[in-house]
């Protein structure tokens, strides 16, 4: 099984650090996250400059806050940066992040607009040669007479596309060449909801893991059961719980939520969940619990808490990830 980090942190010197870190370990893959208060590509390019030989990706970049044109420029342009090694992960982020956050329309079912999203991030690299770029869709209309993309490493670049739901697991297995999997999909989830979707397609699985390893046992499990209650504060991630009949869990956690109790958000996150979804403990530990994800994955992505974890201990846990899953 090859591994991955997801590379949390809050500054882009400490990512890249971790990242050079992490190439030099073996591992195969490090990726950058998205958010209200950085930006996935922008990091994405840093790490693909500052490293040689590690895959470099976005688990993920928001898909629907900027025109797939955008993203696909974006992709070329690391990827030249890297000699070709990135692979570009895009997620819908849910209605409240686009609206709210970005304050971008979020029309219609994500799914069929994801599926044509990609398609044009695939248009727009074909098109490098020039003769122009036309698209017309049902969401995307793109009409450029006059573009040409010098440089192109790759006609080809990997696009993963982040889904939880069975339609938006369903548009990755159509048109994308990897599903990332949602930091709270249980194994039970993805053997019974996930795997069977991505059947006969090329599309990969690439789940996250949480991982939390500490030599207190106790802590190492607190946060990572800090990370699942924020998740599960949004009832659309509720349907994973469905497969292990704990849909109850989710709705005390939101409840909690809503009534600002951290603590019980907390207390709501029973061991058995955390056990079904991250690995917590000593190295030794989280080795032989990653174990348990054989047969459902090749490559998986070891993210660290950060919900209610300091920077300090965050660094802590990803050099321990980095030495404790070395090759």
């Amino acid at each position: 099984m090859q591994h991955g980090i997801v590379l949390m942190g809050s500054s882009i010197a400490e990512q890249i650090r971790i990242a050079k870190l992490a190439e030099t370990r073996g591992f195969a893959s490090v990726w950058t996250t998205e958010f209200f208060n950085h930006h996935g590509l922008v990091r994405l390019a840093a790490l693909a400059g500052a490293t040689h030989r590690v895959e470099v990706g976005t688990a993920i970049a928001y898909a629907f806050m900027r025109s797939p044109v955008l993203a696909a420029t974006a992709a070329m342009d690391v990827d030249e940066i890297s000699d070709g090694r990135v692979i570009l992960g895009l997620g819908s982020g849910t209605r409240r992040m686009n609206e709210r956050w970005y304050s971008m329309p979020f029309d219609g079912p994500p799914a069929p607009r994801m599926r044509e999203a990609v398609g044009l991030i695939r248009e727009t690299i074909r098109a490098h040669k020039g003769g122009g770029l036309r698209f017309k869709g049902t969401y995307y209309n793109v009409d450029i007479p006059q573009y040409v993309r010098p440089g192109l490493i790759r006609e080809d670049i990997p696009i993963y596309v982040a889904g939880v739901n069975r339609g938006m697991i369903r548009a990755a297995a159509a048109v994308a060449d990897g599903l990332i999997g949602h930091p709270v999909y249980t194994r039970r989830y993805i053997g019974e909801n996930v795997l069977p979707e991505l059947e006969g397609s090329k599309c990969k699985l690439r789940p996250y893991v949480i991982t939390s390893i500490a030599d207190d046992r106790d802590q190492a499990r607190n946060e990572a059961r800090g990370q699942i209650a924020f998740y599960y504060t949004t009832r659309l991630y509720h349907s994973i719980l469905d497969v292990h009949g704990w849909r109850g869990i989710g709705e005390e956690i939101a409840a909690a939520f809503r009534a600002g109790d951290m603590r019980k958000m907390m207390a709501s996150v029973p061991d058995e969940l955390v056990d079904a979804i991250a690995i917590t403990g000593t190295p030794d530990e989280v080795r032989d619990q990653l174990e348990q994800w054989q047969g459902l994955t090749d490559h998986v992505l070891l993210y660290p808490p950060s919900v209610g974890v300091s920077p300090e201990r965050q660094r802590e846990n990803l050099e321990a990830i980095t030495e404790t899953f070395q090759h």
